[in-house]
């Protein structure tokens, strides 16, 4: 594993500008796994980088009840799954989740609801605030095994 990259975002434009860059670097089989409570700024992330990958705007609402929202973007397919509600892993097989990690994007929020299907070529992105931190300050802390993404994420930090 390659060390963390660990970022501090002070603001929800910061978190939106990561969003930003990572999805320049992104291609049809990347998963991002995005990691953190209620409230962290998983939600925000994703919503920003579909938004960048849009060629005309349109409304990114949480997939929070649908489980699984997808979009046609200039990067190809983006698939943006909240597991929160996931019962059981078996249950990502009835989304079409897995299927999905080999041909779009796929922004997982939740990932330790797939159990054994968690992709082990994922980019993981932690979220947490810190209690000495303004509010609108997280921290992300970035960690991969897949070499693909030591390239992708030269220029991040």
């Amino acid at each position: 594993m390659t060390a963390p990259l660990a970022l501090t975002l002070t603001s929800p434009d910061e978190t939106a500008n990561l969003a930003t860059r990572i999805k320049d670097r992104l291609s049809p089989g990347d998963i991002l796994l995005l990691n953190g409570v209620i409230g962290s700024g998983k939600t925000h992330f994703a919503r920003s980088l579909i938004q960048a990958a849009m060629t005309r705007p349109e409304d990114v609402p949480s997939p929070t009840f649908t489980l699984v929202q997808q979009y046609d973007t200039e990067l190809g397919e983006i698939w943006h799954a909240d597991l929160y509600r996931l019962t059981a892993a078996e249950e990502v097989d009835e989304l079409g989740l897995t299927e999905a990690f080999d041909t779009a994007i796929c922004l997982i929020e939740w990932p330790d609801r797939l159990g054994s299907a968690l992709p082990p070529s994922a980019l993981t992105l932690d979220f947490r605030t810190e209690p000495d931190q303004a509010e609108d300050t997280r921290v992300v802390t970035v960690t991969w095994t897949d070499p693909k993404w030591t390239e992708k994420l030269e220029t991040i930090a």
